[in-house]
């Protein structure tokens, strides 16, 4: 069997069972890490619940992901406090951790930054959000460019979702994804309507549009091993960071060989602005589904949807990971009671890092202006949350 072959060449990278789970930050209002999984069974956020869960596979967790709940605003010369919303964030890093750690520290303080600055969020505000994310990785980069110049080929895809007085805004770039969860007409079924939009070499339309963009390059996406990708390296079109796929300045040594792009480019490969989608929210409107793509190579946008339709509020993104983790197991020909054991490092053969928030909507709070509840901050993957006065 190809699954007891496998197991005999990865028992030496299990790790040693572990009998209990480990509060995270002291108390259970910060999350449980469990091994590689580290969760937030529930919580509340300003329209309603949420459920949070992130597993590693990578030797340093990739994924970056945030929950928060708040005010966006400030209003006038006093500093009062504008309405209250949610905002999530899935940040699915490449390369290494840097990108998606400076994304969850930055992102979020720019978009109030800017909200502020409009006494509003809109489509505009998150795109400003998203260039001076960009601007601040890319000096990052420049600043450590002779110490530290690998960080040039560390990015990130950005997946950002923001509930504004009844409005959801689906911000993307790159490959995750966020999934709607939306009650049919007659009430009984739950269909899944993808809001997002995926910027991978995969599909022809992103194909054709770097195609269109760069129309003297025969080779901006070629198929290797199988698989379509921008230059032969990369399968996103969309990220933040990648700098040395967005400016010259960094395709050159002291850059490893590999990453380098033969001859100069004179506008960027990658592009880190948004594809955004508004969104009224309705009575119809359920929950929404934010992962990174582990999640959605081993489970359908309507098979996730079925899961959180069909289970407990409580513990339902440690419960969408433990599906995928089935079936990357079952892929294998593998008991998921082993794949549980192979330890992080070896453990991303078998399937990535996985970070899932579910954001279930009250319709009764979906269009207030004030939240009386706590502001939230939560990082997932063990980061410590900020409770703070009502809004």
């Amino acid at each position: 069997m190809v699954g007891q072959t496998m197991m005999r060449i990865v028992r030496p990278c299990f790790k040693p069972s572990i009998s209990e789970a480990q509060v995270v930050g002291g108390g259970a209002g910060v999350g449980t890490r469990d091994g590689l999984l580290w969760y937030k069974d529930a919580g509340r956020h300003a329209c309603g619940d949420f459920s949070m869960a992130v597993v590693q596979a990578n030797n340093l967790l990739e994924d970056g992901s945030q929950v928060e709940a708040g005010p966006f605003v400030v209003e006038g010369a006093q500093g009062f406090a504008g309405p209250c919303g949610t905002f999530v964030g899935v940040y699915d890093g490449h390369g290494g951790p840097e990108t998606a750690r400076f994304i969850a520290d930055n992102l979020f303080h720019h978009l109030k930054k800017f909200a502020t600055e409009q006494q509003t969020v809109s489509a505009d505000v998150i795109r400003k959000t998203y260039a001076a994310t960009e601007e601040g990785f890319l000096n990052l980069v420049r600043k450590q460019w002779l110490i530290k110049p690998q960080i040039a080929s560390v990015g990130s895809c950005c997946l950002v979702g923001i509930i504004n007085e009844g409005v959801l805004y689906i911000a993307n770039a790159g490959d995750s994804r966020a999934v709607l969860g939306k009650v049919e007409r007659g009430g009984k079924d739950i269909k899944a309507v993808q809001l997002s939009s995926e910027h991978n070499a995969s599909f022809q339309s992103v194909r054709d549009e770097l195609r269109l963009l760069h129309p003297d390059d025969p080779r901006i996406v070629v198929l290797k091993h199988n698989v379509w990708r921008v230059k032969g390296i990369i399968q996103v079109s969309r990220s933040i960071g990648d700098a040395y796929l967005k400016s010259s300045e960094f395709n050159r040594e002291p850059l490893l060989a590999r990453f380098r792009i033969p001859g100069p480019f004179h506008k960027p490969i990658l592009c880190p602005e948004p594809s955004i989608l508004e969104h009224r929210l309705c009575a119809e409107d359920q929950f929404v589904i934010f992962a990174s793509d582990g999640l959605w190579e081993h489970l359908s946008n309507q098979e996730a949807v079925d899961i959180v339709n069909s289970s407990p509020r409580n513990g339902i993104a440690r419960r969408l990971i433990k599906a995928a983790l089935r079936e990357a197991a079952k892929k294998r020909e593998m008991r998921y009671s082993d794949l549980k054991k192979i330890d992080r490092g070896v453990r991303r053969h078998f399937h990535d890092d996985i970070t899932v928030v579910v954001l279930f909507m009250d319709p009764a709070l979906i269009g207030k202006r004030l939240y009386g509840g706590p502001l939230l901050s939560l990082r997932g993957g063990g980061g410590t949350p900020t409770l703070a006065q009502k809004c």
